[in-house]
């Protein structure tokens, strides 16, 4: 199949039907030529690419936190060693995959954002991707603090402009909650967590009603994920519970 005599019509429904197969890699394949050929993306391509680049990243932080845990158990030196070197190469591959994601974003897509809910919409990506890389850099203290700082100005700047958006939108709550996770897995600051996270979930409620029922599902969706993350981080349970961490979108 020679993509390259494709329109950009036929590559988005090429993307699709990857999509709904799964296979993530040829969706952000297919896709970083749409950007390319056109960078003003509409709500479902932003989505498609935005889904696909999480997915193959989700695998990769999974790995990562495997092994990492399976250093921290291990008294077994050659192991370690082992498991060192492999931790290694999936830091690689998860910070090749951000890297490319952050380029596309802030090379392609956020100089040709046309709005607000848009631009929120790609800044919350670097946030996301800058967030990983920290999560990802947690014996690179370095590292790890130039990403967390990166990650933190992207959400920062994306919850400005979405003080332009209602506090129903379901971009300024997806914000919310992945910045809140960030302060609390992160930044390890679980009252700004709580402190955002609440502002979020109870500014919602408050307008939830009378909102058009087809923006109503996935906006109920992230309100209830913040309530949960609220329950969980203002719990007296113990020390367990703090690990788990909390819900992202």
């Amino acid at each position: 199949m020679d993509i390259s005599t494709y329109s950009r019509e036929q590559l988005v429904d090429l993307c699709k039907v990857a999509d709904q197969a799964e296979r993530y890699d040829e969706v952000v394949k297919w896709m970083n030529i749409v950007v390319t050929k056109n960078a003003d993306l509409s709500s479902e391509e932003r989505t498609l690419l935005s889904v696909a680049y999480k997915n193959i990243v989700a695998i990769r932080r999974t790995a990562h936190k495997a092994i990492s845990s399976v250093l921290a158990k291990s008294d077994n030196e050659m192991k370690k060693n082992e498991a060192n070197a492999y931790l290694e190469r999936i830091e690689d591959d998860l910070k090749d995959r951000c890297d490319k994601a952050l380029d596309l974003v802030t090379e392609h897509l956020i100089p040709n954002a046309k709005n607000d809910e848009t631009k929120v919409f790609y800044l919350k990506m670097v946030g996301d991707y800058r967030r990983y890389l920290a999560e990802a850099y947690g014996m690179k203290p370095a590292k790890r603090e130039e990403a967390m700082q990166a990650s933190e100005k992207a959400y920062l700047d994306a919850t400005e402009l979405a003080k332009n958006l209602p506090p129903t939108n379901s971009i300024r709550l997806g914000l919310a909650l992945n910045f809140s996770v960030f302060y609390y897995e992160i930044k390890n600051a679980p009252s700004d967590a709580i402190s955002l996270a609440k502002s979020a979930f109870e500014n919602a409620v408050e307008h939830v009603e009378g909102m058009p029922q087809d923006e109503l599902k996935e906006s109920l969706l992230i309100v209830q994920l913040l309530r949960d993350n609220l329950t969980l981080w203002t719990s007296e349970a113990d020390n367990d519970d703090e690990d788990d961490g909390g819900n992202a979108d």
